[in-house]
């Protein structure tokens, strides 16, 4: 028996050689085929094609139509197997890819250091500001080095509530006039190097020194080195008030052009025959890994601005409420969501491994190819919500001007206007400069469970911001606004109880944080 045991286990383990062997030797036969490049357009396929179940992947997209996502792509083999735009959301729209800019802005950080214009990665972040008087400057900010602020170890002392917290050094970096200054005066909490602490002031430092570098914006510097030869012409990327490019957020990219982002890193750099990142920098899995500490996966790492899952052999750049490119350099696999609400990782992750079949194409599959193409033409439909009957307080308070003082919202007034053909609601913000000065929108609002879209025109030029909004009377006293702010990634409800002449007005974001201030009825 035990000669047996002994030539059974020899077998398993000459099989399981071979299995590692096929495995690599398929990797690398696909490292030898020759890429196809979306520069100008993507391909598409069927998932059998491509190794992939077309029924698997019908669930992930009606999953993501019951998580709030706003569209969902995934990319095999040079080819999209998956597109899906999520009703109001269309795929032609810029969306807002939050903290996802932090690995474009760590990417041209890259760039600059291939080109020669950084010396090292270890060189100290305080070299780079020469003119400036820093407060709080002592040994442990004299060793913050660029590695130190792409790996988020920079030692500042900062609250962005990663772990829990108020988020209050990130809300005074953005009301800070001078928001570089505001994030070298930071005091210091930890040495350098030695405790993980997510911060957007560390990709505000990284924008400011590619401009140092470079005598230009991040964004001119994008526009020169990454966009144009990835073939990426429609976006929008903000500016502070000193025109330095925001490393940390505030780019719009259209969901395709995301999946470019991804695709050049699951090609170790390289576009089309040249190397943009440095040799190695895409190549994130076999970095040397900061852990975050992050108490619901003890693997999950960072470097260079990625998030990393050793453990399931992916990373990904990941931005607020589920914008994310999520690259499978063992799968070839790149996706893509943008979303409303934060996409949960490992199950994304597993269902795009699960819908993994084979390396090669399998045969067709008509019937999953069918659910696969009606559940991305069901998303691509809007579903109307229930709608109430409306209550006679309705015609009373339609038209009425309701007032607020000063308040966390920054909303001065709100008035609707339910009766007419055309209804809407007109609200009143503060502005902070100049003082007293305020802005009004105006935004149309379904009756009938459908959102109605504003015009994109409202929010002056962004083309990320397309408003739409629906509404329904919850009770004889309170009336709900659902509203999207299409292509910004956020779904927000207004919670609206009258009484009399007074108004509670109360804001629920899709995180469910809720903020309520009252109100009243002017004459």
């Amino acid at each position: 028996m035990q000669v047996k045991r002994l030539i059974h286990l020899s077998a398993m383990l000459k099989l399981s050689i071979l299995l590692i062997l096929a495995h690599g030797d398929a990797i690398h036969a696909r490292d030898t085929v020759k890429p196809v490049w979306p520069t100008q357009a993507w391909l598409s396929s069927t998932a059998e094609e491509q190794g992939m179940d077309s029924a698997a992947l019908a669930k992930l997209v009606a999953y993501g139509e019951s998580h709030s996502f706003d569209s969902l792509l995934v990319v095999r083999h040079g080819r999209i197997v998956t597109e899906a735009y999520y009703a109001p959301y269309t795929g032609n729209v810029p969306h807002e890819i939050f903290s996802s800019t932090k690995a474009i802005t760590g990417s041209l950080l890259g760039m600059v250091y291939k080109d020669g214009l950084l010396d090292r990665l270890d060189h100290p972040m305080l070299d780079f500001f020469p003119d400036r008087r820093i407060a709080n400057v002592d040994d442990r900010k004299k060793e913050i080095t660029v590695q130190n602020l792409l790996d988020m170890t920079s030692g500042l002392d900062w609250d962005q509530g990663f772990m829990g917290g108020k988020q209050q050094s990130q809300q005074d970096m953005n009301r800070a006039s001078n928001m570089i200054q505001f994030i070298l005066d930071r005091p210091m909490a930890h040495p350098p190097g030695e405790v993980f602490n997510y911060s957007d002031g560390n990709a505000n430092l990284i924008s400011a020194i590619i401009t140092t570098l470079t005598g230009k914006p991040a964004e001119d510097y994008a526009r020169e080195k990454l966009f144009t030869p990835l073939g990426i012409v429609d976006w929008h990327w903000d500016r502070d008030p000193q025109e330095l490019t925001i490393g940390n957020g505030m780019l719009f990219l259209l969901p395709r052009d995301m999946a470019k982002i991804g695709y050049l890193y699951l090609h170790h750099g390289q576009w089309e025959g040249k190397q943009l990142l440095p040799l190695g920098w895409a190549d994130v899995l076999s970095h040397s890994l900061v852990n975050m500490h992050a108490p619901y996966d003890p693997t999950q790492s960072y470097s260079n601005f990625i998030w990393v899952f050793p453990d399931k052999r992916v990373y990904m750049a990941n931005g607020k409420d589920g914008q994310l490119i999520v690259v499978f350099p063992d799968l070839d696999i790149v996706v893509v969501t943008t979303a409303r609400k934060q996409v949960r990782y490992n199950a994304l992750i597993d269902a795009v491994s699960g819908a993994v079949k084979s390396e090669s194409a399998l045969p067709p599959n008509a019937d999953a190819a069918e659910q696969l193409s009606n559940a991305i033409k069901n998303a691509a439909v809007e579903k109307p919500t229930s709608v109430s009957v409306t209550p006679e307080i309705a015609s009373a308070i339609s038209g009425k001007r309701y007032s607020f003082p000063d308040n966390s919202l920054e909303l001065r007034s709100i008035t609707l206007f339910l009766t007419g053909p055309r209804p809407h609601f007109k609200y009143e913000r503060y502005l902070s400069y100049p003082v007293g000065a305020s802005v009004e929108y105006d935004i149309p609002i379904g009756l009938d469970g459908f959102y109605r879209k504003g015009s994109p025109a409202l929010f002056g030029s962004y083309p990320g911001h397309v408003p739409a909004a629906k509404g329904s009377w919850s009770n004889g006293s309170t009336f709900v606004i659902d509203t999207q702010d299409i292509g910004y990634g956020t779904q927000i409800k207004y919670v609206l109880s009258f009484s009399g002449k007074k108004l509670n007005f109360r804001r629920i974001d899709e995180e469910g944080w809720e903020i309520s201030i009252n109100g009243e009825q002017g004459d």
